[in-house]
């Protein structure tokens, strides 16, 4: 059984570039592989390997200016959900395009789980999803306002377009994992708004500790890994993914018309150019080559993540 951590870190990295190789020496060294961001603004990233391999990374990290307090998820997994290791350099650790959004400076006031249900249930409280609109799409908390946005740079905007429905309420903000909610509670407080709440690691860490009984939750929650989604407990969801837009499909849809593995779903038949849809099938069929000879394909592996194993979409 190998481990997965998912974490995050607001700090100060002077020089990323310098800790970008060290780190990735030591993470494929250990057997490490998954997708790590360095930023001036601090570190973001999900990983896998043995327990050991993950110990000795997560030390490296924590080693690192500003990190020694940092925080990760883990969860297990039977199989390497990552094809390599990758670190990468980002403008952003977690892309909303708002150079004035520093949340070492200030943050929303961090709501437990067993908290949660007792706030969004206040009528002086809006909730809202600040994630993606695919995201939303297979599962939410009950009542939460869904911006639509397909990327998180488009929130900002949205709350100038937006803001007026909101006057004289609380705020209340979640997400997946947690980082999301750290940048925009920062906006928001910067616009003005004096009651934020966030919830304190995110939708995942609600669906861990909260009995299904008791939860406000619908639905399932979307992953940036090979899972896809989770539900409570985080027991894997139902969904698997379209390798060609990378949203999250059911079983049944990959039986609608439609659907080509690999090359489109419903959600996507009109979105590629057929030199895009060639592009996809010739993946495809280099991928069952690879499978027939007994191989992983490097294509194969990366489609069963999203584009960053982080929920970065920058």
């Amino acid at each position: 059984m190998l481990t997965v951590a998912a974490l995050y870190h607001f700090t100060r990295f002077d020089d990323p570039a310098a800790l970008r190789g060290p780190l990735l020496t030591l993470a494929e060294g250990q057997g490490v592989r998954g997708s790590l961001l360095l930023a001036r603004e601090g570190i973001n990233g999900t990983i896998a390997g043995s327990r050991a391999g993950i110990d000795t990374v997560l030390a490296h990290i924590r080693a690192l200016p500003g990190c020694a307090d940092l925080d990760w998820k883990e969860s297990p997994a039977a199989e390497m959900p990552f094809g390599r290791m990758k670190v990468r350099l980002k403008r952003e650790i977690v892309t909303m395009g708002q150079p004035d959004v520093d949340p070492r400076a200030r943050v929303g006031h961090y709501v437990a789980p067993e908290e949660w249900n007792e706030l969004i249930s206040a009528p002086d409280v809006a909730v809202i999803d600040t994630r993606n609109d695919y995201e939303v799409a297979i599962g939410t908390f009950e009542g939460a306002v869904d911006p639509g946005t397909r990327s998180f740079r488009e929130f900002p905007q949205w709350w100038e377009e937006n803001r007026h429905r909101f006057h004289n309420k609380r705020i209340a903000m979640f997400c997946t994992g947690g980082i999301r909610c750290e940048k925009s509670t920062n906006y928001l407080l910067g616009q003005g708004v004096e009651d934020v709440f966030h919830l304190k690691g995110g939708i995942l860490k609600y669906l861990e500790e909260v009995p299904q009984k008791d939860s406000l939750w619908q639905g399932a929650c979307f992953v940036f890994d090979q899972r896809v989604s989770v539900e409570h407990g985080l027991k894997t969801g139902p969904h698997v993914m379209c390798h060609a837009c990378r949203r999250p499909l059911l079983p049944e849809d990959t039986e609608r018309a439609e659907y080509e593995h690999g090359v489109q779903c419903h959600h996507c038949v009109d979105e590629f150019t057929p030199e895009r849809r060639a592009a996809f099938r010739e993946r495809q069929h280099q991928i069952a080559l690879a499978e027939a000879r007994g191989e992983r394909h490097l294509g194969a592996q990366a489609d069963r993540a999203a584009p960053d194993a982080s929920g970065n979409e920058g």
